[in-house]
């Protein structure tokens, strides 16, 4: 009875062993927890303005973004074998966006088109963050936010000129 208790616990073991060192944890939870942070950075911004993919929704979709190139590096997969991976991240997050967009009666009354893009760029933040360019997914997010924050204002007053 000894040796079968052994065997589920060399087994339960080797079935966590992905981590392998505290280096690679800390690398993991770095990467993951950036991914999260930035994601809801964006989320937040949304958030505050009503829309509805807030905070969890661009989280979740940078958390998830991040997991998926991570799993693989870990693995050692080929650059041509990541390129794939990103392709489907790139098309899966695409179909998650088109939920967002809603058409009207009329070809012009489009809704949630900004709501598809940010969860788009949330998911690429979410890439960045996974495979360690963190400077370039908070550059990323400083970006996004400076359009999410300041256009609605140029637009604002490009139509208050426009109508006078």
């Amino acid at each position: 009875m000894a040796s079968v208790w052994q065997q589920i616990s060399s087994t339960f073991v080797a079935e966590f062993s992905d981590l392998k060192d505290i280096s690679e944890i800390t690398t993991v939870i770095i990467r993951l927890s950036m991914a999260a942070l930035l994601g809801g950075i964006l989320g937040f911004e949304r958030e505050q303005r009503g829309k509805a993919a807030g905070i969890k929704t661009h989280m979740l979709v940078a958390i998830g973004s991040a997991l998926f190139v991570l799993v693989p590096l870990q693995a050692g997969i080929s650059d041509a074998e990541m390129s794939r991976v990103m392709q489907g991240i790139i098309t899966g997050i695409g179909f998650l966006g088109a939920g967002a967009i809603l058409k009207g009666h009329n070809e012009k009354d489009l809704k949630g088109l900004t709501t598809a893009a940010g969860i788009w760029v949330t998911a690429a933040i979410g890439v960045a963050a996974g495979l360690g360019r963190e400077s370039l997914a908070i550059l990323c997010t400083a970006f996004a936010l400076v359009v999410l924050l300041t256009m609605p204002k140029v637009i604002d007053v490009l139509e208050a000129k426009e109508k006078q």
